[in-house]
């Protein structure tokens, strides 16, 4: 019987959550009804999802980040349907794939001179394991330092440079010889790369977990300290490249440049898994040392034509409808308005970020009935008070967010570059009405953290 997937899927779209209990991921699924993100998503359209009910939301979220472009944007799309109709002989592997050439001939257009290399990948993790191996042969040096906090991917050598313990348990042994160093502790850096045996010092400008920002005077700071001590300064864009700052790329704030630069995640277009490494010639050649290692690193699918059609189409809407502007006008929009909240609300306690990579932290209030509140919902769980703001977000006005990290008060908003002063009102509204309640205790989001803290204790 031929496969009909549009009628397949429009059958069973609602089957989703159970089809995951019973196959794919029974504890994750578990998580989603709970808190309520059970929903049969059917549609998505620049920054708007559409359940099988019809219902539209606002995402917010962009799938971690990866929707930098928006959902099904036509202008990709047809790239990619137009690509398909060619009917191109893709991964040859004996061969100089064009889309490849074409992808890297692009990207270097919008980086310094001095990032004259490209080397393809997966995903972002396998960006950061590429970055780990290049440091190691390239140097000959054993170690990897990395920040408290940081988030490079789960695989194994990400994970050895994953800043967060939660991720890391369980998973022992890591690879060894790498060190952690506090975000923005220039000293402590200096300290770790005079022993002159460090590979690689491995940052993300903005951390993904958190969102905590790396100032302008450590990032020039870093790059110097380790071109002092010839280490390989790494800097890790996956989420905060391709326009999600204000800037093409994160590195433009600070005017820093890496010896090393990891992409992924928004190139794709969102639609096909790509990522790619940048480097100096020099770094490369140190891996690829002569003919017969030309191919000593290298991956099936890391030049699969699709994925560099993608970046190609990605690319290409960026510049031509200037997402990136658009993403540092409504990047301020939304700190102002959230600003001016966090004035007014005392379980706000910072605003951070940049462009439309920002985190809202809440934190401990000082009147007393609202402190108990606060207190008894850490007391059940560290994961509690944010899914109590991101809940009714999502049940009662329709918009998509999530908490940055495990065990953290911070909501992040991570939406796509195509939004509208529109969705930045629409947003606005409906977190402050959220937060307004918050501010009432007993009240609806307390409400649901008690019911969020009786699952926890039941399991």
């Amino acid at each position: 019987m031929e496969l009909d997937i549009q009628r397949l899927i429009g059958e069973r779209a609602k089957e989703n959550v159970d089809l995951h209990a019973a196959h794919v991921n029974p504890q994750f699924a578990k998580v989603l009804r709970t808190i309520g993100f059970d929903k049969s998503w059917i549609r998505g359209q620049g920054p708007y999802l559409y359940d099988t009910d019809g219902r539209e939301y606002l995402d917010m979220l962009s799938g971690y980040g990866m929707f930098n472009v928006g959902r099904n944007h036509p202008k990709v799309k047809k790239i990619l349907s137009d690509f398909l109709a060619m009917d191109h002989a893709s991964l040859v592997q004996m061969e100089a794939p064009i889309t490849s050439g074409l992808l890297a001939e692009e990207l270097k257009k919008r980086v310094p001179s001095s990032l004259d290399t490209v080397y393809f990948t997966n995903s972002g993790t396998e960006s950061n394991e590429t970055a780990i191996k290049f440091a190691h042969c390239a140097t000959r040096r054993p170690r990897i330092v990395y920040c408290h906090h940081a988030f490079h991917g789960l695989t194994n050598g990400s994970l050895s440079i994953n800043g967060e313990e939660f991720f890391r348990s369980g998973f022992s042994p890591l690879l060894p010889d790498c060190t952690p160093i506090a975000l923005g502790d220039l000293a402590a850096l200096n300290a770790e790369l005079s022993r002159g045996d460090v590979a690689g010092f491995v940052l993300e400008p903005i951390q993904g977990k958190g969102v905590h920002v790396a100032s302008d005077e450590f990032l020039r700071g870093a790059a110097e300290c380790c071109r002092k001590h010839g280490t390989l300064f790494i800097l890790d864009e996956v989420q905060t490249g391709f326009g999600r700052t204000g800037k093409l790329f994160a590195m433009e704030h600070s005017g820093v440049v890496p010896d090393v630069l990891l992409l992924s995640k928004a190139l794709s277009g969102g639609y096909v898994p790509v990522g790619a490494v940048m480097t100096r010639r020099e770094v490369f050649l140190k891996v690829f040392t002569s003919m017969e290692r030309c191919v000593v690193h290298s991956s099936t699918f890391g030049q699969g034509a699709f994925a560099m059609v993608a970046g190609l189409a990605a690319l290409s809407v960026l510049d031509e409808e200037k997402l990136v502007e658009n993403a540092q006008r409504m990047g301020g929009l939304l700190f102002s308005g959230l600003e001016q909240l966090k004035e007014r609300f005392e379980l706000i306690q910072e605003v951070r970020g940049k462009g439309l990579m920002i985190g809202i932290e809440f934190g401990r209030p000082k009147s007393f009935t609202l402190r108990m509140g606060w207190d008894l919902a850490h007391k059940m769980s560290s994961s509690l008070f944010g899914q109590a703001i991101v809940i009714p977000l999502l049940a009662d006005h329709a918009i998509v967010t999530q908490v940055s990290g495990h065990g953290i008060d911070v909501v992040k908003l991570i939406p796509p570059l195509v939004i509208t002063e529109r969705d930045v009102d629409r947003f606005l509204t409906a977190f402050e009405q959220v937060v307004e309640k918050a501010h009432h205790f007993p009240g609806p989001v307390w409400e649901v953290t008690s019911r969020l803290a009786k699952f926890a204790l039941k399991r």
